[in-house]
């Protein structure tokens, strides 16, 4: 049946709410209300039930909420999640350089690109910007199994000819074809997106670099996704590499890379001229506190990037994160801006999962709300589960006091079901991908 109709709990946001405003009429607030689907688009939500013509589902006393949207996770990391005791080049070196060399076998890559996708569904995430490997076929395997699912993915074939192992180097050359390759096979297919994936700016010479700003300019929808001021060690070898940049992101901006469809990583160590330039471009910062956190990174001055119109999008980055869960990310957000004396509302954190990661994308017209016209991309999620959880919520006086404690408090456990352009793709009764 192509019409369905699932009643319960219906939270989105209409707008960028703010960091801080606990009251806000960009909260839209319906429980107990009817979320129509037809034809795998939204097509209303209405406190009135749908006629006999619709399948109902009904999840009243659920939470429901817009599919999440991780703007930067690593394809390949899953194995090396929760990797003990070092620090980021350290650790590419030791756990995520091997995992990687084991894509180019092409079926290695297509087993792994449908368990990962399975695992974001199954933590409530329905879009990503992902990155694959250096290999074509992994980016390939991850558009593939996209596509199955219909999800919304940016994707693309990781570009590195330097300082890296010599199974994972790009040719001379021969990486920016198989990326042009890539994008002729994917780009526009379906819900993919493809985007020109640098590593980070030590992992390729400066004319990989301009061999990819000039890619990027051929092609105007095309995404771009990178690594950006992650660790102060990181930011030393940058200088090092490329001592005419005035800076990291400079690096970038020289080689053509800098525009209003980069999505760069991290961002923790700038300086206010960068997040001045990174406002101009219309770019965005993929904050991941997760692996910052983990890896002993640094942390995030959200405030001083809002203050700059810099749009912040939340992201996993497992397996540098050690969870694909994004609530549990927009609790360590919060505790991370706790420290620079910034008290996040939930609103905020949720924004920059939903709606704000889709307007970060130029997606907004298709994922992280509820208006009729986007995908049917959403979670249904338990309020509270378990003693605890259900003990705090008993508590809860007003709705914003009930939603942060639910996010800080979340688990895998309180999802009960995932859909995706209409189709329940993980919970009970999820149907099987259909091979595009």
């Amino acid at each position: 049946m192509s019409q369905i109709a699932i009643r319960g709990d219906l939270l989105d946001l209409t707008r960028n709410p703010g960091l801080t405003a606990v009251a806000s009429d960009a909260v839209r607030w319906r429980p107990d209300n009817w979320l129509l689907i037809d034809s795998g688009v939204i097509a209303a939500v209405t406190p009135e039930a749908p006629g006999p013509d619709w399948q109902r589902i009904d999840w009243r006393g659920h939470l429901i909420l817009p599919g999440f949207i991780d703007a930067h996770v690593h394809l390949p990391q899953l194995e090396v999640i929760a990797s003990h005791g070092t620090g980021l080049l350290d650790w590419l070196e030791r756990y995520t350089f091997p995992a990687e060399l084991r894509y180019a076998d092409p079926a290695h890559a297509e087993r792994c690109a449908q368990r990962f996708l399975d695992a974001l569904l199954e933590h409530g995430t329905t879009s990503a910007a992902v990155f694959a490997t250096v290999h074509e076929a992994s980016a390939d395997a991850l558009a593939q199994a996209a596509a199955d699912r219909q999800m919304r993915v940016i994707g693309g074939k990781v570009l590195m000819d330097r300082h890296a192992p010599a199974g994972l180097l790009d040719p001379a050359g021969g990486g920016i074809e198989a990326a042009r390759r890539q994008i002729r096979r994917w780009h526009g297919r379906q819900r993919q997106s493809c985007a020109v994936t640098v590593r980070f700016a030590a992992t390729s010479t400066g004319e990989q670099l301009t061999q990819a700003g000039r890619l990027l300019a051929e092609i105007p929808d095309l995404y771009m996704q990178t690594h950006l001021a992650e660790t102060r060690d990181e930011v030393a070898w940058i200088a090092s590499l490329f001592p005419q940049a005035r800076s990291y992101l400079d690096v970038y901006a020289r080689h053509g890379l800098l525009g209003p469809r980069s999505v760069f990583a991290h961002g923790i160590w700038l300086d206010a001229a960068d997040r001045d330039a990174l406002s101009r471009a219309g770019a965005c910062i993929a904050h991941c506190p997760g692996s910052n956190l983990f890896l002993g990174s640094g942390l995030l001055d959200w405030q001083a990037l809002d203050a700059a119109a810099v749009a912040v999008s939340l992201a996993s980055d497992v397996g540098g994160g050690t969870s694909l869960l994004l609530p549990r990310a927009m609790a360590q957000a919060y505790e991370i801006q706790s420290l620079h004396g910034l008290r996040m509302s939930a609103w905020a954190l949720l924004h920059a999962a939903t709606r704000g990661a889709a307007a970060a994308l130029r997606l907004e017209h298709e994922i992280g709300s509820f208006e009729p016209g986007c995908s049917a991309d959403f979670a249904v999620w338990r309020w509270h589960e378990g003693t605890l959880q259900d003990w705090r919520q008993a508590n809860a006086r007003e709705l914003h006091e009930r939603v942060f404690a639910w996010l800080i408090l979340a688990t895998q456990s309180n999802l009960r079901e995932t859909w995706v352009h209409g189709r329940r793709v993980a919970g009970p009764g999820a149907t099987a991908p259909q091979h595009a």
